[in-house]
This record gives C-alpha cells, sequence and structure tokens, in this order.
C-alpha cells in the first residue's frame, strides 16, 4: 500500500508529535537536592549514609540522584547546611564525629575534614547566617554527671576550625528559684541561631526530673531553653543575665521553661519569634524575642500539636510552622500571625489538621528554591514522605507517589537548591 506525499507528512507530524509529548511528560526539572542521613543497613555498626534525591518542579516527586555516599561514621542523627548551600555538614553519634562535606552543583557530595568529640556525643548541628560558626550541642548517655554541651566551632570556606567556645549547660543559677539544680543531668535535643547571628538557643530537658520508667532525683521543671548572645568575635554571653552563679557573676547564658521534654526548635528567618516542640505534652511553645535576644513567652500559648511531636520547620518566607508527629504519623501546619508571631493550625485540603506520613516521621525541611514543597525522614517507615504546600493558606497535599524509600532508620534529611535557581527568603 503506498501512501501520498501529504498522507507521509501527516503521518511523520504525528509520530514527531507523539514523541516529543512523551519525551517532554518524562523530562523531569531538578529544582532541589534532598540529602538523608540513614544507615546502610539493619545490624549495629552499621555504615551511616547520606542519600541523595533530586526533586522534580513539577510535581514534588523525588528519585535518587548519585549513589550513597558514606557519612564518614555510624548512626548519623542530624545535619546542617551553609547559609551558601556548598557546606553540608553531618553529626554521626556512633564515632562522636561531625563530618564536613563539599556540595556540588550536581549534588554530588565530598568529604572534606572532620572532628571527633573528646567525650560526648553529637545530638544537634546548627550553622549561623554569616557561615561563620558552626554550634554543635552534645552530651554523654553513660555518664550520671551532667554532660550537657554547647561548643561552637568557627568555619573558614567550609572548613571546621579548633573549638571557639565550649559552654556546660546546667541548672545551677545559684540565686534563681527556678534553676538552682545544678547536679541535674540535662539532655539537649537541639539547637539553632538568630537569622542576624546574634544569639543561639538550645532546647533539652532535665532527666533527673522527667525520666519515664526511671528514676526521679529532681523537683525542678523538667523542659528548658538555654540562650546565649553571640558576640562580633563569636563570645558567648547571657542577653538578660537571667542565670547568677552568685550577686554579680552570671553564667554565659539564660535559662527559659519549656514544657516538659523539649524536642526540636527553629527560629523564624526574620528572627522575632523561637518555637519549641513538646514531645511530652504534645504542644508548641512560642516565645518572642526581645531586642536583647532574650525570650518572653507568648501569652497566648502553648499551642496543642499531634501526639509525639519531634521536629519543626518554617518555611522560607517565614509564614508556616509544619511539624512532625511521630506517633500520629503526620504533619501539622501553622500559618504564623505575623503581628504577635502566634500559630494557627492550618486546614489541610482533605479537611484535617493533620496530613498522613510514613511510619514514625522525626525531620522535616521545606525545599527552599520554591518553597512548595515539605518533605519528611520517616524513621519506622525507611522512607522520606512528601507534600505540596499551598503557598496561599499553607496547606499540604500529598506529592506523586510518595513515600519513597531510603536507606535504614533515617533520621535527618536537609534540602539545598539545584544551579542558578533563587530561593525563597526573608531579610531579617
Amino acid at each position: 500500500m503506498k501512501f501520498s506525499k501529504l498522507s507521509q507528512l501527516a503521518l511523520v507530524s504525528a509520530i514527531g508529535l507523539i514523541v516529543a509529548t512523551l519525551l517532554t511528560a518524562c523530562q523531569l526539572v531538578t529544582i532541589d537536592y534532598i540529602f538523608v542521613a540513614a544507615s546502610a543497613g539493619t545490624s549495629a555498626g552499621s555504615t551511616g549514609q547520606v542519600y541523595t534525591y533530586a526533586t522534580d518542579s513539577e510535581s514534588g516527586a523525588i528519585r535518587s540522584a548519585i549513589p550513597a555516599v558514606s557519612s564518614g561514621g555510624t548512626s548519623p542523627v542530624a545535619m546542617a547546611i551553609t547559609s551558601d548551600y556548598y557546606n553540608l555538614y553531618v553529626a554521626n553519634q556512633g564515632n562522636r564525629t561531625v563530618v564536613h562535606f563539599a556540595v556540588a552543583n550536581d549534588g554530588t557530595l565530598t568529604q572534606k575534614d572532620s572532628i571527633t568529640l573528646p567525650t560526648t556525643t553529637p545530638v544537634s548541628l546548627a550553622v549561623n547566617a554569616a557561615d561563620t560558626y558552626l554550634y554543635v550541642v552534645s552530651y554523654a548517655p553513660s555518664i550520671t554527671t551532667n554532660s550537657a554541651t554547647l561548643t561552637e566551632y568557627p568555619l573558614s570556606s567550609g572548613t571546621i576550625g579548633a573549638a571557639a567556645a565550649t559552654v556546660n549547660l546546667a541548672l545551677n543559677c545559684n540565686t534563681s528559684s527556678i534553676a538552682n539544680f545544678p547536679t541535674d543531668t540535662i539532655v539537649p535535643t537541639g539547637v539553632t541561631v538568630l537569622a542576624n547571628n546574634d544569639a543561639v538557643f538550645v532546647s533539652a530537658y532535665d532527666q533527673s526530673a522527667y525520666n519515664p520508667g526511671g528514676t526521679i532525683s529532681s523537683n525542678a521543671n523538667p523542659g528548658w531553653v538555654f540562650g546565649l548572645k553571640v558576640g562580633s568575635s563569636g563570645a558567648l554571653s547571657s542577653a538578660a543575665n537571667g542565670c547568677p552563679i552568685t550577686s554579680t557573676t552570671y553564667q554565659p547564658y539564660d535559662v527559659y521553661e519549656a514544657g516538659v521534654k523539649p524536642s526540636a526548635l527553629a527560629a523564624d528567618p526574620t528572627g522575632r519569634f523561637v518555637y519549641v516542640t513538646d514531645y511530652a505534652s504534645n504542644e508548641l511553645i512560642g516565645y518572642g524575642v526581645q531586642s536583647t535576644d532574650a525570650l518572653n513567652f507568648m501569652i497566648n500559648g502553648p499551642f496543642k500539636t499531634g501526639n509525639e511531636p519531634t521536629s519543626i520547620v518554617i518555611d522560607p518566607r517565614g509564614l508556616y510552622i509544619y511539624i512532625t508527629n511521630s506517633l500520629d504519623n503526620s504533619v501539622s501546619a501553622y500559618a504564623i500571625t505575623l503581628s504577635s508571631g502566634a500559630p494557627t493550625t492550618v486546614v489541610s485540603s482533605a479537611s484535617t489538621a493533620g496530613n498522613a506520613t510514613d511510619t514514625d516521621p522525626v525531620s522535616i525541611t521545606v525545599e527552599p528554591s520554591l518553597g512548595r514543597f515539605v518533605y519528611t525522614a520517616n524513621y519506622l517507615g525507611y522512607s522520606v514522605s512528601g507534600f505540596r504546600l499551598n503557598p496561599s493558606s499553607g496547606s499540604l497535599t500529598a506529592t506523586q507517589a510518595t513515600p519513597y524509600p531510603t536507606g535504614v532508620h533515617p533520621t535527618a534529611l536537609i534540602s539545598v537548591p539545584h544551579g542558578n535557581h533563587a530561593t525563597q527568603t526573608v531579610t531579617p
């Protein structure tokens, strides 16, 4: 059977259109890379891994981008990134290390240098916006006396220098009625830095006062936030002289009550508010940051969360708060009242306050390029769950094909923009 030239041309055009459509449908435009800290296997001592995923700009779906790399130790628990997104830091509890990786434009990670903590185990990390200091909170679980520590390391083009300051965090305010418990065991859980680099805050709980299934030896308030001012040279001091040693001398930090078991904290992009999740009370505690960098409770708080909140993130525009609830396998969403900082529950498109994840979400991030997608690391699900963020309402809807498989027991995840994409930011 013969075709006329017109028929042949029509057939070729149709085939070309079909092929072009298929190619367009298959072409994924990467806007961000998601780094996930997990383990390579289920056995004790399995090598820690950092898995890299690319985020599709249209659907929010993620796919494996490059092979996983060693985290530089075992049992990775936390990650931090510099504000220019060129340097990633991973804390490994198994060998008490913090490992520095350089981040290439294609998501490739190259291990550069590392530090080993002498006696304590890292718990959480933060880098200031100026990329000049890395803050590490740590403690020694096997030591009965208090060992909670905040260490400040200077950064030079991402390289970690020798410790510039080390502060032991204890409730030893000798003339204070709320925090005079110097021998209590303090367990730190998180650290955050104000966007203007002026102050750093650490969440912690008093294990001597809160120890389910164990011995209670103190009547102190269980939950705390430690606040420290950061001088131009990196020197750490108290913001409001809230923790006196004597009538004339003070600890280099302030202390603020924070519920029962603070599990994570975050500061908004303007540096006006700090929020702390309370794992034991299922609450979100809000503070206003004063001109001195001291904290004041939000008068209408605390605010209800899901069951056992574990991590918190604020979107890059400073409009919404997202919290993982480990027992509920969900994410709670809140809109920030910009005048007061008070969070208001956001109802999802499914008309519920919760957004389902895989099992046991323990870490959360918002991609910075468009600020349109939210991801959680699910510890018992061995997965990442994805959500599309509605920029007008803050509500979440599940992304395509979520959840996405990861390594064993993912504990932390972080997002970096790909290439020259602009990021959603707020200038303090």
